[in-house]
């Protein structure tokens, strides 16, 4: 049985205070938004979380008090609020999709350290990474069971162009069909393997993506079941688009469109006063940053290097918000 930080007595007055204050941080966001109060946003990242926490908090339905999810400081269950089948957009061409309403310069480093994780190293062992993102769900040995990595490494059988059959790993087969069937409708990656679930200490967050050429640019589906807004929009799609900028130079093409798919899209409770932060300071910049991989790339599946890419052009707010707490 799991020891309880505070009594019984205790987790409920921690959970009665925090959904009031959250009631409370709900309402102030909804009065910005009617006054006309919102943050500016000028590069699509910035637009894209703003108009889609106001769509949470306008038009969200909030967790049921049986959530699986709890806070690691106190175990008191971790509610939210949230949409779901969110879709967002991001022209690379355009710019490179990085929050500036929040500082995410050191995040953006760690995400792609994340990527490098996943889909190269195509580990599932958290002495692999560089970051303490996945601690809390790993074991003694630091394994986090067979997710991520372990997806991408199982080798799946292939036919070639020519009508043989092969063995791949997730990435070389993607890396194949790029080169010799980029029109090809099927260059796909899942990592939430039904079979296996079970033997995850955490099923995928960000778990499918599928990559589509046309005219020259290279697009990119990403599937996520669920998100928290607060600690992992700006992650995940920097991390992505950081993937597709280092896949369309392997391949001589443009990046093009990030498509991210979401299908419970929240944001915690205990997170709604750090977003009011965010909010109230009114501090998005008007840039339009670019994030360029500088390396040379013979192999994709082995060339990757995660400090061979360069931003530019970026500026973000000094906004302090505090430590943002991770539902485990």
């Amino acid at each position: 049985m799991e020891k309880l930080i505070f009594s019984k007595e205790e987790m409920l007055k921690i959970e009665k205070e925090e959904f009031y204050t959250a009631l409370n941080c709900i309402e102030k966001l909804k009065k910005m938004f009617e006054q006309g109060n919102v943050p500016t946003a000028y590069n699509e990242a910035d637009k894209q979380f703003v108009n889609t926490i106001l769509d949470i908090v306008l038009n969200g339905r909030m967790s049921g008090e049986d959530v699986r999810t709890k806070w690691p400081s106190d175990k008191t269950r971790a509610r939210y609020i949230s949409r779901h089948g969110v879709t967002n957009r991001y022209n690379l061409e355009k710019e490179f999709p990085i929050l500036t309403i929040r500082n995410c310069k050191g995040a953006l480093a760690k995400s792609i350290d994340e990527i490098d994780w996943i889909y190269f190293k195509q580990s599932n062992n958290v002495n692999d990474l560089g970051s303490k993102i996945w601690d809390q769900w790993a074991d003694k040995n630091g394994y986090i069971g067979k997710a991520y990595g372990y997806q991408i490494n199982k080798p799946i059988r292939v036919k070639t162009r020519e009508g043989k059959f092969v063995w791949m790993d997730q990435l070389e087969q993607i890396c194949y069909q790029l080169k010799h069937d980029k029109e090809s409708r099927r260059i796909i990656t899942e990592m939430y393997n039904m079979e296996e679930i079970v033997d995850m200490n955490l099923a995928p967050c960000a778990h499918g993506t599928q990559w589509l050429v046309k005219d020259g640019r290279l697009d990119l589906i990403l599937t996520q079941r669920s998100q928290d807004m607060l600690t992992a929009n700006g992650w995940n799609v920097m991390q992505y688009a950081a993937f597709q900028t280092y896949m369309a130079k392997a391949f001589n093409l443009i990046p093009g469109e990030l498509i991210h798919n979401i299908g419970d899209c929240h944001i915690y409770l205990r997170h709604l006063p750090q977003i009011v932060k965010l909010f109230e300071a009114n501090d998005c910049k008007n840039i339009s940053a670019k994030l360029k991989y500088t390396g040379d790339i013979n192999n994709p599946v082995k060339d990757f290097n995660k400090n061979l890419f360069i931003l530019e052009g970026y500026e973000a707010s000094s906004v302090k918000i505090g430590k943002i707490e991770v539902a485990e």
